[in-house]
């Protein structure tokens, strides 16, 4: 391994290099004691980190997947150790931090080293605890005593800052951590390393900036067409130009022409190979063990049984019974009825021939065997979604990557230049390959132009995604007071980079003053006021958008007004969206949420698709075109009856009397509009020869003042833009009584207890007494709605259970809604809308039902709820009634309640196993 070229060679011959050795290894004795330790010697840029955290200074340290940038974050604990103080190795999550905690109890015994993860504590009281970032945030808004004699804090996948929901908690850290603590801050490599150091040295002095984009273990880049493998560059000159292999380009231009077209004209779809063809084609070139990269859980599962399904097995009898032995070990607490609930057979079977999948989707433990398995070589091809990128040390020879964008909840996007790093970083181990190998399978949607630009991009930056919230609000006033508060929000690294913006920002808009003076020069006309004229136009043209928007909205008033009216078993014809077509009304969908809000009938389509459709899918009025009879107990869920339903739909539609489509109605003209159009039309400049002309350059002057005033606005608004959020929040929490006249009131404190992203409305519901009549399990199952988000694609309501948790759920929704309002007119959105979606699985699992019976009371496809899910979930609920417990007196009835309520959901699969 490489030592920077300044360390001395300790094993160097000449007295000079000897005299040089000595003094280095006198300045830097933890660090020698330390490297001895290792079987292999540190790289350069490990040495670098580590002789300034020697030296008394923080660190950041970015450098590629698997370069070994922990390395300098457990020298940070040897140096803690050594001179008797604490050090804090932070995680972004729970699963990195039960894997930190294993290495460092393996190198420094379990008396030294402890866990905080929230739900796990392990000896609180060791001189090197690992915790979740958000345990460390809480210690310090607590001034824990725990945090006494903190020597080091390590943040390991610091660039998680960035995350738009738990970023905040990063900043947090390094703006409350004392000054007497070395930071030691892990990255990925980002563009804007010097920027993020820049924030850390402004606010905690001294910090060395150590970059390394050298990968110990070489990446080569392919590309899969078919059952062929191509590399992707020539050469590394070609990679450093994004320029595609030639004979990568010339095979599929060739593939495409021989594909050609059928008999319709149409292009004949190439369709990529066989999962189970890629495992034998990565089995064949040696470059197994492989993650194959799929961005869906549902596919990660059915990878797993098309390899099943052909018949693959990588595993020798040896491996199998090892496999067995471990699987079995670990599950020896789950019971029987659990196992088959949770398809455990199917799982075995394919642990056991070497192929497992991993998402999120899975049940922890479950995950847990599959990270183990593939770590000592006994799990060949793991197919899984891209959570599996952050963190988890569970390097590959090769990484696979199925398709090149993924579902970020919202919509389908594009994978960035850092996602594809992050991704395909997994390919080569250390110490055991010579070289790792990303592969992307080719359709004709990927271009590998495209392919190579990705692979060959280095500019990823770190933006910060901090914003105040109301427990972070109430915690700093708490802490440190009001005025304090605000000032320390300018010290975030967010209003740091919006600070640095509003430089480049306002020379901007001087650019644009200056372009708006002279196209000025260029808009006279000798004939009149041509400003004036130009005003004319423009009025005429905003008037006549205004009612063009007018007749949509008539267009959807009466398409609403028509939808009043429909009735269980109206066929209808739904005119747009992707489920535009024949369709039967099963529930018109009238007076639901209490009447407020838009009509969305539960409807089938003749695709057998069942859901409620958004008031987007109808922008026009639709008529009954027949009606036909709904069976009544008919169960849209259930697929049989579903398909029966459509077959009736069909026969009806096309026996149906044709009505032609309504006619919008026409709206009587502006007399404004007409008015200006004739003033238009009188104006001197308006037989000007070159008024076209004119008004062509007085458009671009007119974007031009535009976008001056919007930068000029940008400007001004984001100069102490988060005080001015805070102000805002601040207001909200006086008006609901959390703070009086800057000062934190009885009810603030119960609030600082809250740690939720719907934090106000929990504590408002304490406070409200709004869930205090509910039983346990009725308690569990009604603050589930604060916590949980729907992943699914479809839009079903779920079946609410009735009696009082249906009057607490009311309850909660009507607190909703006064806080929406109330954030609405400050121009906030804190809190996220309740979620019903786990109410009946948390209510039925609290009363003690078996599992099987809880997962299919879900609302993923088809009804059932995946078990990884409902565990991470139900963990969620269980860490907030004990925050809700806390936050109010022991004799309180909402005390008693909460805390037997998280012991009724802290069992079987949601207890740690």
């Amino acid at each position: 391994m490489s030592r920077r070229s300044d360390t001395p060679n300790p094993t160097g011959d000449s007295p000079a290099e000897r005299y040089a050795a000595s003094k280095w290894r006198s300045t830097f004795p933890a660090l020698v004691e330390f490297e001895s330790g290792y079987p292999f010697g540190l790289d350069d840029f490990q040495l670098r980190a580590c002789e300034a955290l020697e030296e008394g200074g923080g660190v950041l340290v970015c450098a590629p997947t698997g370069a070994g940038k922990t390395v300098v974050g457990e020298f940070a604990v040897h140096l803690a150790l050594a001179s008797g103080k604490k050090c804090f190795y932070t995680t972004p999550i729970k699963a990195l931090s039960n894997q930190k905690y294993s290495d460092l109890v393996e190198r420094h015994g379990t008396a030294r080293v402890g866990l905080l993860t929230g739900d796990t504590v392990i000896n609180s009281g060791a001189d090197v605890l690992v915790m979740t970032t958000e345990v460390l945030r809480n210690m310090l808004y607590a001034q824990s005593s725990t945090l006494d004699g903190l020597g080091y804090v390590v943040m390991d996948e610091v660039h998680y800052l960035a995350d738009r929901f738990r970023g905040a908690v990063w900043e947090e850290v390094i703006i409350h951590l004392p000054s007497t603590v070395s930071l030691v801050s892990l990255s990925a490599t980002v563009s804007n390393a010097e920027e993020f150091a820049d924030w850390l040295v402004s606010l905690r002095g001294r910090t060395e900036v150590i970059v390394s984009e050298h990968r110990p273990v070489p990446l080569w880049q392919h590309m899969m067409v078919g059952r062929r493998m191509f590399d992707l560059f020539a050469d590394s000159r070609a990679a450093a130009g994004h320029e595609a292999h030639p004979q990568l380009l010339r095979h599929i231009r060739e593939l495409e022409r021989r594909a050609g077209y059928d008999r319709r004209g149409r292009v004949r779809r190439i369709r990529p190979p066989l999962r189970s063809d890629v495992v034998a084609k990565l089995d064949a070139e040696g470059l197994l063990p492989a993650i194959v990269f799929i961005f869906s859980r549902a596919a990660c599962d059915s990878a797993v049984a098309q390899c099943l399904a052909s018949g693959i097995r990588l595993s020798t009898p040896s491996e199998v019974a090892e496999i067995t032995r471990i699987v079995e070990e670990r599950v020896a607490r789950i019971t029987a009825a659990d196992l088959n609930a949770l398809g455990y057979y199917p799982w075995l079977d394919g642990l056991q021939r070497g192929v497992a999948a991993h998402h999120a989707g899975m049940l922890p433990v479950f995950k847990e065997i599959v990270e183990r398995l593939f770590e000592a070589g006994l799990v060949k091809v793991v197919f899984a979604t891209e959570t599996l990128a952050l963190g988890i040390n569970m390097p590959a020879r090769s990484v696979v990557l199925e398709r090149l964008s993924k579902y970020n909840g919202e919509e389908h996007v594009d994978l960035t230049p850092g996602e594809y790093t992050q991704l395909t970083g997994r390919a080569g181990r250390r110490g055991i390959d010579v070289e790792g190998h990303a592969v992307t399978l080719w359709t004709p949607e990927i271009d590998p132009r495209h392919v190579a630009g990705l692979a060959s991009t280095r500019t990823y930056p770190l933006n910060s995604s901090f914003t105040p919230s109301y427990n972070m609000a109430v915690n700093l006033i708490n802490s440190v007071g009001a005025a304090k508060a605000r000032q320390l929000l300018s010290l975030s690294f967010a209003q740091f980079q919006t600070d640095r913006k509003v430089v480049g920002l306002a020379e901007q808009a001087a650019v644009a003053e200056r372009a708006v003076a002279e196209f000025t020069e260029a808009v006279t006309c000798d004939l009149g006021d041509f400003d004036e004229y130009f005003k004319l136009r423009l009025a005429v043209t905003d008037l006549e958008k205004s009612a063009s928007r007018q007749r949509k909205q008539s267009a959807r008033t009466d398409a609403q007004t028509a939808l009043t009216k429909l009735r269980i078993g109206d066929v209808i014809r739904i005119p747009a969206g992707r489920r535009a077509g024949l369709a039967v009304v099963l529930d018109p969908g009238l007076n639901r949420s209490g009447g407020v809000g838009e009509i969305r009938p539960l409807v089938l389509t003749e695709a057998r698709w069942a859901g409620r459709l958004a008031a987007a899918a109808f922008p026009t009025a639709v008529d009954a075109l027949a009606r036909i009879r709904i069976p009544k107990h008919f169960n849209h869920k259930n697929p049989a009856q579903r398909r029966d339903m459509a077959a009736v739909l069909r026969a009806a539609a096309a026996t149906a009397e044709h009505r032609p489509p309504r006619r919008m109605r026409k709206a009587a003209e502006d007399p404004r509009l007409a008015e200006l159009r004739a003033a238009l039309r009188d104006h001197p400049c308006h037989a000007c020869p070159q008024a076209g002309e004119h008004a062509r350059v007085a458009h671009r002057r007119q974007r031009l003042i535009d976008d001056m005033e919007r930068l000029t606005a940008k400007v001004n608004q984001r100069s102490g833009s988060l005080a001015r959020v805070f102000d805002r929040v601040c207001e909200v929490l006086e008006r609901y009584g959390y703070l009086e006249r800057g000062e934190v009131t009885d009810g603030g404190r119960v609030l600082a207890r809250i740690w939720s992203e719907a934090d106000l409305l929990v504590a408002e519901c304490v406070s409200q007494r709004v869930w205090n009549d509910l039983r346990p399990a009725e308690l569990a199952a009604v603050v589930s709605t604060v916590l949980y988000e729907s992943r699914r694609d479809y839009d079903i309501a779920p079946t609410m259970p009735t009696g009082s948790v249906a009057e607490a759920v009311s309850a909660t929704l009507r607190q909703y809604d006064r806080i929406s309002r109330d954030e609405r007119t400050r121009g906030l959105s804190l809190t996220p809308e309740p979620d019903l979606g786990f109410v009946w699985p948390m209510l039925r699992w609290a009363r003690g039902e078996p599992l099987a019976k809880v997962l299919a009371a879900g609302d993923g496809p088809d009804g059932f709820m995946p078990a990884g899910d409902f565990v991470r979930w139900a963990r969620q609920v269980v860490d907030l009634l004990g925050q809700i417990a806390e936050s109010v007196d022991v004799d309180e009835p909402l005390h008693r309640a909460a805390t037997e309520a998280a012991a009724a959901v802290r069992r079987g699969i949601v207890a740690d196993l």
